[in-house]
């Protein structure tokens, strides 16, 4: 941009000493060049502008919306798949009784609706997952055909005094590893389990700069999809690496619970590298 304003102004300069013309041609010729000039000046500005703009200046589109299927639609499902709608995307909420999440869904409105895990897993273009993590394993098992080549992005905590053996597997190898190996040929993406439902709803948003959200993932054009979500539930996402790196926000990791900015958490992920 730099170098197209120099040509701009150069280009100005020469024509300017060498033509031959009356001073009334030479005076409207002038006009239209500075004319040129500071629209090209305009044009840089913007494009700056736009570069170090941390937000969209532009509102979600209809076109760019999409359908996000909820797995445990409880305090996580309900209160990120809330944050969804509100940015414009259309949102299933799932449950084994789909008929006990009416209220959720009228008051959200018409891009809210309730159904099966089956029909919120056909509906999808991505998944969000926020189940107790002990349900994991029957829920690959059942709806295994379903899970496959589907975005999730798992939100879910392995908590040993609830969720039995598959918490202890999960503690000792990752919760990502864990969740890859039971919602097999998922391309899983964790996400949004960093705290409780409450602090995440008080963060979304918020004035300043956005809540850092860590991400991880073995996927790459899943981790983008993930990233893009994470930005409209109102966080900034921070992409630490694979889902074996995720650890480092499991519940009793390093980057667990921390109510801080991107710029604050990559400075801190300099220490794990």
């Amino acid at each position: 941009m730099f170098n197209l304003l120099t040509m701009e102004f150069c280009h100005f300069v020469v024509e300017e000493h060498s033509e031959k013309e009356s001073f009334m041609t030479k005076h409207a010729c002038l006009d239209i060049r500075w004319q040129r000039l500071w629209r090209t000046v305009a044009l840089a500005a913007v494009i700056f502008a736009c570069a170090i703009s941390p937000r969209p200046l532009l509102a979600q589109s209809t076109a760019s919306a999409m359908k996000i299927g909820i797995i445990g639609s409880g305090n996580i499902g309900g209160t990120v798949g809330e944050l969804w709608v509100k940015a414009g995307h259309q949102v299933l909420f799932s449950s084994r009784n789909p008929e006990q999440l009416k209220p959720l869904v009228d008051k959200l409105g018409p891009l809210a609706r309730a159904g099966t895990v089956k029909e919120a897993l056909a509906f999808g273009d991505a998944m969000l997952i926020a189940v107790p993590y002990g349900a994991i394993p029957q829920i690959g098992r059942d709806y295994a055909a379903d899970f496959a080549g589907k975005i999730v992005l798992d939100a879910t905590n392995a908590v040993l005094n609830r969720d039995g053996e598959v918490a202890k597997e999960a503690r000792e190898v990752g919760v990502g590893i864990t969740s890859a190996k039971y919602l097999s040929g998922a391309r899983i993406v964790r996400a949004l389990n960093l705290m409780s439902f409450r602090r995440l709803a008080s963060n979304a948003n918020r004035a300043g700069e956005r809540m850092a959200i860590p991400i991880g993932g073995d996927d790459p054009e899943a981790l983008k999809v993930a990233s893009r979500l994470v930005r409209d539930a109102g966080f900034d996402p921070v992409v630490v690496g694979s889902l074996e790196r995720t650890k480092l926000f499991a519940q009793g990791g390093p980057l667990y619970g921390q109510e801080i900015s991107a710029r604050e958490m990559q400075e801190r992920l300099k220490a794990f590298k």
